[in-house]
C-alpha cells in the first residue's frame, strides 16, 4: 500500500477494493502499508484512526514513513516543528482538533511550540502513540523487501540503517544493482507506479491526484488496485 498522506477517502475506496479482491479467495492474505499516513491531506487522525482499528479486510503490517518520524520527533521535542511543518503538518494538527491560528507566522516562539505541543498530546488518543511508537521500519516475504523509502546501495539488506529506509532517494532509485530481493516502496511520487528489475515504487501521490496504489502480490504474478481510476477490480499494468 502507497503513502496515504491524510487521505482517509482514498484509504475506505481501496479498503472496499481490497474486499471485492478477496471475494472467493481463503487463503492468507497480508496487506504491508509503506508508511506516511500522516500530513499534506486533510484527514490524517481518521487514517490513524482506521489503522489502529484494524479496519481493513486482512491483517496488517505497518511500516514507518518519514512524515511519521517527524511527527514522533516533534512529541519528543518541539523544536523539530521546523522539519515537520515542511512536511505539511498542519492539516495534521488540524485533524486533531489542534488550533493551528498560533503557528501562523514566519517563526513561531518556543512557548507558542511547546502549547502546540501539548494540546497535541492532550489530543491524541493512547492508542495512536502506540500504533506510531510500534511501527517497523522493514518487512520482508519470499523475493520482496518492503520499506518506506528504499535502501543503501552496497549494504546487506540486513544491516540498512532505519534512517535511510525511511529517507533515501539517491543513490537507491538511480542504481541497477541486484539486491537480493526486489525493493517496494513509496516515498517517491509518481504519476504511475514505477517498476524496474530491482524495485516497484508504488507511491502516486494520493493526496493531490487521488490515486492510491496498492500492489497485489501473488506466487509469481503481480497486479494493481488504485483508486480513482474508474475501474473495479484488478489491473495487470500499472
Amino acid at each position: 500500500m502507497g503513502d496515504v498522506h491524510g487521505r482517509v477517502d482514498l484509504l475506505r475506496e481501496l479498503r472496499d477494493l481490497v474486499a471485492d479482491d478477496l471475494t472467493g479467495f481463503s487463503d492468507p492474505v497480508i496487506t504491508v502499508f509503506l508508511g506516511d499516513y500522516v500530513d499534506r491531506g486533510p484527514d490524517s487522525r481518521q487514517v490513524l484512526d482506521m489503522l489502529v482499528a484494524r479496519d481493513w479486510p486482512t491483517p496488517i503490517m505497518a511500516l514507518r514513513g518519514n512524515h511519521e518520524l517527524a511527527f514522533m520527533s516533534f512529541l519528543d521535542e518541539p523544536a523539530m516543528w521546523a522539519q515537520w511543518q515542511s512536511y505539511g503538518a498542519l492539516p495534521t494538527l488540524a485533524s486533531y482538533g489542534v488550533d493551528v491560528r498560533k503557528l501562523m507566522t514566519s517563526g513561531p516562539t518556543g512557548e507558542v511550540l511547546t502549547a502546540i505541543h501539548d494540546e497535541l498530546l492532550a489530543a491524541l488518543p493512547p492508542d495512536h502513540l502506540v500504533f506510531l511508537k510500534d511501527l517497523r521500519d522493514r518487512t520482508a516475504a519470499g523475493d520482496y523487501f518492503f520499506c518506506h523509502a528504499g535502501i543503501r546501495p552496497g549494504v546487506p539488506l540486513e544491516q540498512q540503517s532505519a534512517m535511510d529506509l525511511v529517507t533515501i532517494r539517491e543513490p537507491f532509485l538511480s542504481s541497477g544493482e541486484t539486491f537480493g530481493r526486489i525493493i517496494v516502496h513509496g516515498h517517491t511520487p509518481l504519476e504511475i507506479p514505477q517498476v524496474r528489475a530491482n524495485r516497484i515504487g508504488i507511491d502516486t501521490g494520493a493526496y493531490a491526484t487521488g490515486h492510491l496504489t496498492a500492489l497485489v502480490l501473488e506466487e509469481d504474478t503481480r497486479a494493481w488496485l488504485t483508486t480513482g481510476m474508474g475501474t473495479k477490480g484488478r489491473r495487470s499494468e500499472p
